[in-house]
């Protein structure tokens, strides 16, 4: 990530963010996330929450969702972004940005479907006190 985009970020939100949820019984859980928050704070009911996180190969978030946006940054592997049609609606390499959207409607997951870690750079703009995300069954995808 440039210097200047983690600046942007990092003096936008002034955030950070929190490991990784706890799956429920429905949910599919996470496997091979590690994350570390870099910077939070709350300003006018809006939490802002930069965090890295790191998909070890084979790894993946679980099916969640968000109450909020989130805006990533691609800083290092390759992505694979799934949406609850079973089919990647988002993928590449290094310096890639995409957007999740807020909502139950927008559930998806993302997979490490290389032998190279992928460390991503994420802004959470969240209503404030809600969790980082929210688990959600698997959608009937013959994947988790």
């Amino acid at each position: 990530m440039t210097l200047g985009f983690r600046a942007v970020l990092t003096g936008l939100a002034s955030v950070a963010l929190v490991g990784a949820c706890t799956a429920t019984a429905h949910a599919t859980p996470s496997s091979g996330i590690t994350a570390v928050i870099l910077s939070q704070t709350t300003i006018g009911g809006t939490d802002y929450i930069l965090r890295e996180i790191t998909v070890a190969p084979g790894g993946s978030t679980g099916w969640h969702f968000h109450d909020g946006t989130l805006y990533a940054y691609v800083r290092q592997g390759q992505i694979s972004h799934f949406g609850s049609d079973c089919q990647v609606d988002m993928t590449g390499g290094a310096g890639t940005t995409f957007v999740e959207r807020a909502g139950i409607g927008n559930v998806h997951i993302e997979r490490n479907l290389t032998d190279q870690p992928q460390v991503l750079d994420v802004l959470y703009l969240l209503p404030a006190g809600s969790p980082l995300s929210e688990d959600a069954p698997n959608p009937g995808c013959d994947f988790n």
